[in-house]
């Protein structure tokens, strides 16, 4: 079977070279020439844990290629995936200029039967927009080709999506017919011997899904972070009410880890498209508008914090930054919390030095030479008034305090993902604040 993957982001590469993997005859196709000779050298544009062995396999051994010429490609194909970005425009809805440009190449191009699917995340209705701009481009073509438009969305954790797309829990696909379902079931066939299953539905059901999905799980995280801010104020330990309640099955225990807000390429994009999408249907989702109300909000919460340390004069303090991705294993610095707290520290006079271990190329875009850019936690640290973990890297979990404390300023840790233990760094002399953290017996309060 030969697919056409168009787009060669997180989403397409990750789809093309996982597809690749099982036997499947792939070409990722993307308008950028840069983007596609780097690929052919072997140079990702991503940082994803083993995606790049899987892509230098498969380049290598001829599954998988990599073209800016869609119309070269597309004779002999089976399937085309539409995994083009939809950026958010100002008023939070997809835009799916990118998509609708792919549609109508496509319909340029085609030779033949082609199940055309959207791999993008997009809203609700947009199958209906990629088949009108396909059969409009046949119109102007004056030729009549069978074809099918269908629904896939992806459900990748951003540093785990080489395993997801290995081993899915499910695979959700959208179409209106039942070839287009013969053709999705012989291409996945490999991912679900394991017996997770293939859930067919409805296009405009899957594409919900999508919007779904993500938006569950940014409101178990805002549920928990506005939570664990109760939790300071009321001298609860959201440590303790975290284990308290995900216990219980019906909550489990994934996604209710308090923090300093969710980041990255889906949830916050996701959310706002979702919210557009009820404004359009003159229905107000009024449980998420509060989800992304508490997201900003929990993104200012360890700078506040700061500010109450030092008396909320930062002028020429040092702060040592670690992490900077939204995320562990990604180098995605998209609506990461750390700009937010970065940007307020420089605004308040702060300098500020900083590490993270793969993201320092994407966030040098973002931050350019206003900040002091470190080779590991312990240069960060060296002269800081006080250390900031803002992404749990493996790495960060257990430093030698011992050095730390030696090379900082003042001994003083702000946990922004409570992976340390308060009571171990404040016998070891360091002041401590997390998030949602009650007082010990022998402690200052965290607040």
């Amino acid at each position: 079977m030969k697919v056409i993957v168009v787009g060669t982001g997180y989403v397409g590469l990750v789809t093309g070279a996982c597809l690749a993997e099982v036997g499947t005859n792939v070409v990722c196709v993307d308008v950028n020439e840069a983007k596609i000779n780097d690929l052919q050298k072997g140079i990702l544009p991503i940082y994803e844990p083993g995606l790049e062995e899987v892509v230098h396999r498969n380049y290598q051994n001829g599954r998988l290629s990599f073209s800016t010429d869609l119309a070269a490609v597309i004779p002999g194909a089976q399937l085309v995936f539409i995994a083009v970005g939809t950026p958010p425009g100002e008023d939070g809805s997809a835009d799916l200029k990118y998509v609708l440009q792919v549609a109508k190449q496509i319909g340029a191009s085609m030779s033949g039967y082609l199940v055309v699917v959207t791999k993008s995340t997009v809203p609700v209705g947009t199958a209906v927009k990629v088949n009108r701009a396909i059969k409009q481009a046949l119109q102007e073509r004056d030729v009549l080709l069978d074809y099918d438009v269908a629904s896939n969305p992806e459900f990748l954790k951003e540093g785990a999506a080489v395993q997801d797309f290995m081993k899915p829990d499910r695979i959700v696909i959208g179409v209106n017919t039942e070839k287009a379902q013969q053709v999705l079931e012989q291409l996945y066939h490999p991912f679900v011997l394991n017996g997770r299953p293939i859930v067919f539905m409805d296009i405009a059901s899957a594409e919900m899904t999508k919007y779904a999905a993500n938006a569950m799980l940014a409101t178990k995280i805002s549920f928990m972070n506005d939570i664990a801010n109760l939790c300071e104020l009321t001298g609860a330990d959201v440590n303790k009410v975290r284990k308290g309640i995900g216990s219980d099955p019906r909550i489990g225990d994934r996604f209710i880890y308090p923090g300093i807000g969710y980041g990255g390429s889906c949830f916050p994009k996701d959310v706002k498209a979702l919210i557009r999408t009820g404004k359009e249907y003159g229905h107000a989702m009024r449980i998420l508008e509060s989800v992304e109300a508490v997201n900003e909000d929990q993104k200012k919460v360890m700078f506040s914090k700061i500010e109450r340390h030092f008396d909320n004069d930062l002028q020429g303090k040092t702060f040592a930054i670690w992490g900077l991705s939204f995320k562990p294993n990604t180098d995605d610095m998209r609506e990461a919390p750390s700009l937010v707290l970065i940007e307020g520290l420089l605004a308040a006079g702060a300098q500020v030095r900083v590490f993270d271990p793969v993201a320092i190329h994407e966030a040098k875009k973002e931050l350019g030479e206003r900040v002091t850019w470190c080779t590991d936690l312990y240069d960060a640290a060296n002269g800081a008034d006080a250390i900031v973990l803002v992404t749990e890297w493996n790495e960060f979990r257990l430093p030698d305090w011992s050095r730390i404390k030696s090379a900082v300023k003042a001994p003083v840790v702000f946990d922004g993902r409570n992976i340390y233990d308060d009571v171990v760094l404040q016998k070891k002399g360091f002041a401590y604040y997390g998030i949602g953290l009650t007082k010990h017996n022998t402690t200052t309060v965290l607040i």
